[in-house]
């Protein structure tokens, strides 16, 4: 039977080349691809991601091959990201304590919840797609963030690509609110990588300046003294696999992270990249 991935896209704005690569990966090995959104709208690349003339700041350079920008204009052109499964749909919001009969709707919630261990039984592995999009509305997504613990109950890996891997940070489990990448090793945007200025969403005229928060100094706190944080700056690729987990740097390494999901998936492996 074929193996089946969940993809996890922002509606605000997703890296072309980092849905890409994971994506063809999974479309080579006849893996079937499924996608979600947080409210089921169709998800958007972000322009500079489909210029190959766009020059990144920090990088300095391009980071979007001719070759890559073709592909991932034609796929977000495409009908295959044209009716995303619906996050808000799926997974039930926590209640507030201030809610009426506030035990009550806890005991409703918790129930809800428990079926997202059978609901996930379908899917083998779970991607969160980069970009900027997801500082908005993945990294503090609380139906996320139950999706996730969800797959990492059922053993399954999960794949962070540059701000997207904050979703996993902050994902934690609400008895003891500790990080899920405690004691674990993972790459994310770094320092270095950030921009100075101009980072940008789809459907937003705002320019935010630069990120609202440096991922790479959560990523250091989450993970404690026992795990790692690897920037990796100055090498061309950073992915790095601490099962469960596949965690990617930033563009780049988009293509290598999709071929670590699949040597997890069909070869066993563990451990990657430090």
């Amino acid at each position: 039977m074929s193996k089946k991935i969940l993809f996890i896209l922002s509606e605000y704005g997703y890296w072309g080349e980092e849905l890409l690569g994971p994506l063809v990966a999974c479309d080579r090995q006849g893996y079937t691809a499924v996608f979600a959104t947080p409210t089921g709208k169709r998800p958007v690349a972000l322009p500079p991601s489909l210029d190959p003339g766009y020059v990144d700041p920090p990088l300095g350079r391009s980071v979007t091959t001719p070759e890559v920008a073709v592909a991932a204009r034609e796929l977000d052109e495409s009908s295959r990201l044209d009716n995303p499964i619906s996050l808000a749909d799926w997974i039930p919001e926590r209640p507030y304590d201030s809610a009426p009969n506030p035990l009550r709707a806890m005991e409703a919630y918790y129930r809800e919840i428990a079926t997202l261990a059978e609901d996930i039984a379908e899917y083998d592995a779970l991607v969160i797609v980069g970009g900027s999009g997801p500082i908005v509305d993945l990294a503090n997504n609380g139906r996320l963030h139950e999706l996730i613990l969800a797959f990492i109950r059922a053993d399954k890996p999960v794949v962070g690509e540059c701000y997207g891997v904050a979703a996993l940070a902050f994902a934690r489990e609400w008895d003891d609110r500790k990080s899920i990448i405690w004691g674990k090793h993972v790459t994310g945007h770094c320092k270095e990588y950030d921009y100075k200025d101009g980072t940008g969403f789809v459907g937003v005229e705002f320019n935010m300046g630069p990120p609202p928060y440096p991922l790479e100094y959560i990523l250091r706190d989450a993970t404690g003294p026992d795990g790692q944080f690897h920037g990796n700056v100055g090498k061309e690729t950073s992915v790095i696999v601490d099962f469960p987990f596949i965690t990617a740097r930033s563009t780049p390494d988009s293509f290598l992270a999709g071929e670590k999901l699949v040597e997890v998936l069909e070869n066993g492996l563990r451990r990657f990249g430090w």
